[in-house]
């Protein structure tokens, strides 16, 4: 086995903790009840799956007529938090027309088997920012990739050698970061000096989300703790209901408007008050009609996403919605089952899916408009070493992907043809961001790239 393929491997082994184990040993012959010995006969033919048919994505057949307007590309001088903005709704970036690496710099420890980066960087006042995969966060000049400072945010009573989780978000002037270790933490953004740390009950696998003052964190067993920026003090938790088996990481919340929309482990979205935290309404993001292993796992890593008074969510047990933000009630769901953050970009929406598909719908009407699949395994034959897609993302009429497989794609958002690719020096399981006509890329080597 290669090294790249062992470290995929040890990604998706992550990734899909506790009940996975399922899904991996439904496909072994000696465990099938049904299995006569070696004199049964094998009967000729293409053999394909029923339960791949059950959930088989189509282009809707009504929507052919429907023509994809993009709205006009914006750049940004900022993306402050994990998912671009606090509504994670960035329509259209701007990047150049064929970029290539403009610097590199070591953004410090790689993800491994003990320790995993999960969140993206960050990007202010000239600078990026990035936390690392032993709780490291550094800060680099955005022009050149020249390393500004570095601090660690764990203490060394609570360092055992596991680090997993966390992100970081940005405003005024002061960079948030949350960690494994129940901490959320404020850093001066010139200095990387510790301005106050807040304890919270349990680990945090996503990055904080920021917004009019107040930074807003989930934790893995389903709280929603929201605390002054400026102090660190708690303003007022929330409580869901928390889920015996979860994936990696997880979702942060989406703020806009006041309302927080926050996804949970168990397939629960809540839309709370910014304010005091009072429910307005709630959804399931389950699909009930899957009979594969997998969607028993019902987490929601995917951020939601607002947008002109929708709500958009991801799950991972197999279901796409968009729902009223103000009155709850579902507009329309797809088949989708996912673990990225859908993209928006004007009336369309984008979202890969954990079978290595990248999916279009309109979201006025939900019809699905096409259907890309890319390669699913590095050995298609015997489809082994899966390959997990990050993103997409939306720059100058392309949608972008990254791959565990060291390959970034670049699609058209049109029809979902593949333009072009790019080679990876290591795989990426983070998806990029963009500022400044740049794209910054974390790999999972722990190197930081800026491409132009």
């Amino acid at each position: 086995m290669t090294m790249q393929s062992s470290r995929i491997n040890r990604f998706y082994s992550a990734v899909m903790v506790g009940a996975i184990s399922a899904v991996l040993l439904s496909g072994c012959s000696d465990l099938n009840p049904f299995d006569g010995g070696e004199d049964d006969e094998i009967l000729p033919g293409t053999r394909i799956s029923v339960l791949a048919l059950e959930r088989a994505l189509r282009p809707d057949l009504n929507a052919v007529d429907t023509q994809i307007v993009l709205p006009t590309p914006e750049d940004t001088a900022t993306w402050s938090q994990a998912g671009g903005f606090s509504h994670h709704a960035m329509h259209h970036m701007v990047i150049g027309p064929a970029p290539s690496v403009l610097w590199r710099a070591d953004g410090g420890a790689s993800s491994g088997e003990r320790n995993r980066t999960l969140g993206e960087p960050v990007v202010a006042g000239g600078r990026v920012f990035v936390l690392d995969a032993k709780s490291y966060v550094a800060a680099f000049n955005a022009s050149n990739g020249t390393r500004l400072w570095r601090r660690e945010l764990v203490t060394k009573d609570e360092d055992d050698g596991h680090f997993l989780g966390g992100g970081l978000a940005y405003e005024e002037g002061l960079i948030f970061a949350t960690t494994g270790f129940a901490e959320v933490i404020a850093l001066n953004a010139q200095s990387g000096r510790t301005v106050w740390r807040s304890k919270v009950d349990s680990p945090v696998r996503s990055a904080p989300t920021v917004s009019g003052g107040r930074v807003f964190v989930t934790t893995v067993d389903n709280q929603v703790f929201t605390l002054s920026a400026r102090e660190g003090e708690r303003l007022w938790t929330y409580s869901g209901v928390s889920s015996q088996t979860i994936l990696l990481g997880g979702g942060s919340p989406a703020v806009d408007g006041g309302v927080v929309i926050a996804p949970f482990t168990n397939g629960e979205i809540a839309a709370l008050r910014v304010d005091n935290g009072s429910v307005l309404w709630s959804d399931s993001v389950i699909a009930v009609r899957r009979t594969e292993a997998a969607a028993s796992l019902t987490d929601i890593r995917g951020r939601p996403v607002i947008d002109r008074g929708r709500v958009y969510a991801v799950g991972h047990s197999g279901i796409l919605v968009s729902i009223d933000l103000r009155t709850g009630q579902r507009v329309w769901d797809v088949p989708v089952p996912g673990v990225y953050q859908p993209w928006i970009s004007g009336d369309f929406l984008y979202a890969t899916t954990i079978d290595s598909e990248v999916v279009c719908v309109d979201v006025r009407t939900g019809q699905i408009m096409w259907v890309t699949q890319l390669r699913r395994f590095e050995d298609s034959d015997n489809q082994d070493d899966r390959i997990i897609w990050t993103g997409p993302s939306i720059a100058s009429d392309r949608l972008i992907v990254f791959s565990s497989n060291e390959e970034a794609l670049a699609l058209s958002p049109y029809s979902g043809t593949v333009l072009g690719d790019i080679e990876l020096r290591a795989p990426v399981t983070i998806s990029p961001v963009f500022a400044n006509s740049t794209m910054y890329v974390y790999d999972d080597d722990g190197t930081l790239l800026a491409y132009r």
